[in-house]
């Protein structure tokens, strides 16, 4: 393998400020009684508005869901550290709620319990879209925003869509992973079959394309899960084993299996969706950038100042939104100068990455 030399480092907080603002639950753990509080709090603030006291001055409430860990190193912890940026700069605004590590039967209820008790409502995910598309025209009032859907999804009057377009990240990260190859071969682990996972492990491939023709993708896996490191290690441990020596990712917790994998068969991998430590010894050539908190600080601002539309809503290197970066792990001249000039071509629209 190239010789890797730190020349960027940027880790993630260790430790997250509690603010007495947000109130953590777990899903399904609303009772009766909380739901009778809930109607209780519901009536008195109606009570209120009818003696004369100006809505306006009420805070904006915010329901933020997140399935799962907010310390994945991934989607989920990217998107939480903009909820945190957001009750840092816009507390007084805001009354912010989050709920992690949900277990897929319990979508539904999640999203019907945020939407009872928030104005606005982020999805992160786009494993929560069905469920989101059920509860939305429920709820006519309240407004919703899904991070990380279909990119083909309609939207609905109350429910827009915002598109991190992890294809230009995984075009960046397929052709660093051929850059860095010494056997010409590179492969791509997805977590659930997405749409827009499928859609970022073939820009994956068209990358490693772009950057070394000729450059072997073998068939991309999918685990059908985000959070396993046991299932991921075993198919990191598979790619390596025919001859790949670099792999690309989307599969957050499962990262920890595919870098075990990496370590035991001296190979290497691209992290991210946030940026680590690029170790000497360690088993990664760069980091993906995808700031998915980006996003959340925008959906909030957007109903703050009366911007926000029912719509697809693009981040990343095409777009003035911004929130997509590679972090390489080298200062190798050649590489980052192919980088840059592959990266540029994307941001200019001259290729589509998939």
């Amino acid at each position: 393998m190239r010789t890797i030399r730190p020349t960027a480092i940027a880790t993630a907080p260790s430790s997250r400020r509690r603010s007495t603002l947000r109130r953590r639950a777990a899903a399904g753990a609303l009772t009766v009684g909380a739901l009778v509080a809930l109607t209780a709090c519901s009536t008195a603030t109606a009570d209120a508005e009818t003696d004369g006291e100006d809505p306006a001055d009420e805070t904006l409430a915010v329901g933020v869901f997140l399935p799962g860990s907010t310390s994945d190193t991934g989607f989920m912890e990217s998107a939480y550290l903009g909820y945190e940026r957001v009750e840092e700069e816009l507390g007084d605004q805001v009354d912010l709620t989050f709920v992690e590590e949900v277990d897929a039967a319990d979508y539904e209820q999640t999203l019907v319990r945020f939407a009872s008790t928030s104005d606005l409502v982020i999805s992160v995910g786009g494993q929560t879209d069905a469920d989101l598309r059920k509860v939305a025209p429920q709820f006519p009032d309240v407004t919703f925003v899904e991070i990380g859907g279909p990119a083909d999804a309609e939207p609905l009057d109350n429910l827009a869509y915002y598109d991190p377009q992890q294809a230009e990240a995984e075009y960046l990260s397929g052709a660093v992973a051929a850059l860095s190859s010494q056997t010409g071969k590179v492969g791509f682990i997805g977590g659930v079959e997405l749409p827009a996972i499928v859609n970022a492990s073939a820009a994956f491939a068209n990358g490693a394309e772009a950057a070394v023709p000729g450059t072997e993708v073998v068939t991309p896996q999918y685990l059908g899960d985000f959070n396993d490191p046991a299932k991921a290690k075993q198919a990191a441990a598979a790619n390596y084993g025919v001859g790949v020596d670099v792999i690309g990712q989307i599969v957050n917790l499962g990262k920890q299996g595919i870098e075990q994998a990496a370590q035991d068969a001296d190979a290497a991998m691209i992290g991210g969706p946030i940026p680590g430590e690029c170790a000497a010894d360690g088993p990664y050539v760069g980091y993906v950038r995808t700031d998915i908190g980006t996003e959340v600080e925008y959906a909030v601002q957007s109903v703050l100042d009366g911007t926000w539309e029912a719509a697809q809503v693009p981040f990343g290197l095409t777009t003035d939104r911004e929130g997509t970066e590679f972090v390489l792990c080298t200062d190798d001249a050649d590489t980052v100068a192919a980088l840059e000039e592959i990266t540029a071509s994307v941001a200019d629209g001259e290729v589509a990455p998939y």
